[in-house]
């Protein structure tokens, strides 16, 4: 931990246009460190890192609010039994009701256009948990539970038996139709797929869904098939976000969190992607992405989500993911699609994405059609009856419609970069506030700003593709830092590369996103874990594990909604003498020149203070500079009478 830092100098500088004293005062409020020596250094100034994670959706109605709804009453979840539950996985709009302590997902909910389902990983909870169940269905009604009507599923009969209440108006039916005419449909994962389609249209036109079921049992009855794409209920839940996996669970009692629980052991891959490489990259041996194009990197960050080809950096400008029931690709410059050396790999990725339903492909006005794929290609604008839809990044069709599109079975090319745009919109966010970030965060991909170098890279090996992907790589990280784990040379090689990765995936700023937060959570713990190196002019950085934690401490705390909770519990400082209210009085004689004049104080890590200065030293040249010794920085203008600094290296 920090037991020294350099300090954080508190300087005002001003240009004198007359050869005469200036006197002027200034307060600072807070504890400011005092120091003896003034300081007339000049300096520059990098915008203040902020540490802190947010209180979980801190500011967000959804999905905090509905998570509590769900689990009101409720101080725990006893699921020791003989069942064997599967491990969910979440994307999108999902959120998690109880993790174990293995980090399984065994009970979610999400939302689907204006409906909503509650997931549970075996269909014995469906009878287990009453209280749950009850609680379920009246979030899943829409908050009302006098005159619910509920259709069950016969083979579920004993949930309605289970009720405790007789204000349920209960319809025990064969199966769903879309006539049914209830709120809730309540039944378990085996008996779906026939109606699959029905039901999906059934939530997202407002309608509630409870089901149960594990995709153990199909998994060894179905050796060759992927539970993910393939399993009954993941064809109605996958829209949502909540997949059932073939990876067992363990059955625990679960305590109930005032929070949305996290667990760092749940940051994973979701899925083995060697069946979709070896598919995509059947007859590929290189990528040659030459010429004149500058690309842009793209960020794999989803369970889902995976790296086609990277540079010799590892830097990703082909990339897929499974989102829904439909799949996505990304290259990142819009050129690649017309390379003539591709043109084998498009043949295969045209027809990933297509799922055998030899559709018609769709090339948005722009994109010019691609011959030779076997499939009906065709320039229009985006309709619902298209297999796949190819558009570059800045479409103008709505990002919902899209997402719909494809987490409904669509397939979507996405081609292009996002760096010019950063480049010509100075002070927005590419991450958030980029249009073709607005359509692909949520698949679990996202284009960075930064570009990658052109050339011939060699196609990945199939079954070591995971490795490389941003969450295994995280988790690997978070096993060294919260467990002790040792890290490959392989591992540690990739921590830098890992560093930016998570700067860029903080930037995106989704506090409404169980996916993003959990993230964030998981930083939060390895920065609580292992804290800020101790570094000084003697002392410098030399391990990647710290590279990685003072790189950490940066970005989390500049993504962070709720700054105060984690400076005091990473950097530890020796107690040490305080100022407050502390009047300074600033004089100079600079005549032509600028000069910076200390004030003598500075912040001790984890400190803030508030500076308020006269009235007539706004908006006239003043400047408050803050200076760390390993930190280059930019000056702050003084535009107001209160400025707020931190400092926590």
């Amino acid at each position: 931990m920090v037991t020294e830092a350099p300090p954080l100098l508190l300087c005002l500088a001003y240009k004198i246009e007359q050869m005469s004293p200036c006197f002027h005062y200034f307060t600072v409020t807070g504890e400011l460190v005092s120091e003896l020596q003034d300081r007339f250094t000049l300096f520059t100034y990098q915008s203040p890192s902020q540490i802190i994670f947010p209180a979980i959706m801190s500011t967000q109605s959804y999905p905090q609010d509905a998570y509590k709804a769900l689990l009101k009453g409720i101080q725990e979840l006893d699921l020791q039994h003989s069942s064997v539950p599967c491990n969910l996985v979440l994307t999108g709009d999902a959120f998690p009701l109880g993790i174990n302590s293995h980090g399984h997902i065994l009970m979610a909910a999400s939302v689907y256009g204006r409906g909503r389902i509650v997931v549970l990983s075996h269909e014995a909870y469906l009878t287990l948990c009453p209280a749950l169940v009850e609680n379920a269905l009246t979030w899943l009604g829409g908050g009302k539970s006098a005159n619910l009507s509920l259709g069950v599923q016969k083979k579920r009969k004993a949930v309605a038996d289970n009720l405790s209440s007789s204000s349920y108006k209960v319809s025990v039916v064969e199966e769903f139709s879309k006539d049914l005419g209830v709120d809730v449909y309540v039944t378990d994962a085996y008996e779906v797929g026939t109606k699959a389609g029905d039901l999906v249209a059934f939530m997202k036109a407002g309608g509630g869904i409870l089901i149960g079921g594990q995709a153990l049992s199909w998994a060894s009855q179905n050796p060759k098939e992927n539970p993910i794409l393939q399993f009954p209920g993941n064809k109605v839940t996958a829209v949502a976000g909540i997949y059932f996996s073939a990876q067992s669970g363990k059955a625990e009692k679960l305590p109930i969190y005032p929070e949305i629980p996290t667990s760092w052991k749940a940051v994973r891959c979701g899925l083995d992607f060697k069946e979709d490489l070896d598919f995509l990259l059947k007859g590929i041996s290189e990528f040659d992405i030459q010429g004149g194009s500058i690309a842009s990197a793209a960020l794999v960050h989803g369970p889902l989500a995976f790296p086609i080809c990277t540079t010799d950096k590892g830097e990703a400008f082909l990339a897929g993911s499974h989102f829904g029931r439909g799949r996505v690709i990304l290259v990142t410059h819009e050129g690649f699609l017309q390379h003539e050396k591709l043109a084998s790999f498009w043949k295969n990725a045209f027809h990933w994405l297509d799922q055998g339903r030899n559709g018609v492909v769709g090339f948005e006005q722009g994109i010019q059609t691609l011959p030779n794929l076997g499939l009906k290609c065709e320039t229009t604008e985006f309709r619902q009856d298209l297999s796949v839809f190819v558009c570059p990044p800045y479409s103008s069709v709505d990002s919902e419609t899209i997402q719909k599109f494809v987490a409904e079975g669509g397939g979507l090319v996405i081609g292009g970069h996002v760096w010019n745009w950063a480049a010509t919109n100075a002070g927005k966010n590419p991450m958030k506030d980029f249009s073709g970030n607005k359509i692909l965060n949520k698949t679990g991909l996202s284009l960075l700003k930064e570009t990658i170098t052109s050339g011939v890279y060699k196609a990945p090996d199939p079954s070591q593709v995971n490795n490389f992907q941003f969450r295994h790589l995280l988790h690997r990280f978070a096993e060294h830092v919260l467990e002790g784990a040792e890290l490959s040379k392989q591992d540690e090689e990739h921590l830098k590369r890992l560093g930016g990765d998570c700067a860029s995936f903080l930037r995106m700023k989704a506090y409404d996103s169980f996916c993003y937060v959990e993230i964030m959570s998981l930083l939060t713990d390895i920065l609580k874990k292992g804290g800020i190196p101790k570094v000084s002019e003697k002392i410098s950085v030399k391990s990647p594990k710290d590279h990685m934690l003072l790189s950490l401490a940066s970005d989390v705390y500049e993504a962070s909604l709720n700054k105060e909770e984690l400076l005091p519990q990473i950097i530890k400082v020796d107690p040490v003498p305080v100022v407050k209210n502390q009047s300074i009085k600033i004089q100079a004689q600079t005549g032509e020149n600028e000069e910076w004049i200390s004030t003598g104080l500075y912040l001790s890590p984890g400190m803030k203070t508030q500076i308020i200065l006269p009235p007539k030293l706004v908006n006239t040249g003043w400047k408050v500079k803050k200076k760390i010794k390993t930190v280059l920085d930019m000056f702050l203008n003084v535009t107001k009478k209160s400025i707020q600094l931190a400092h926590f290296e």
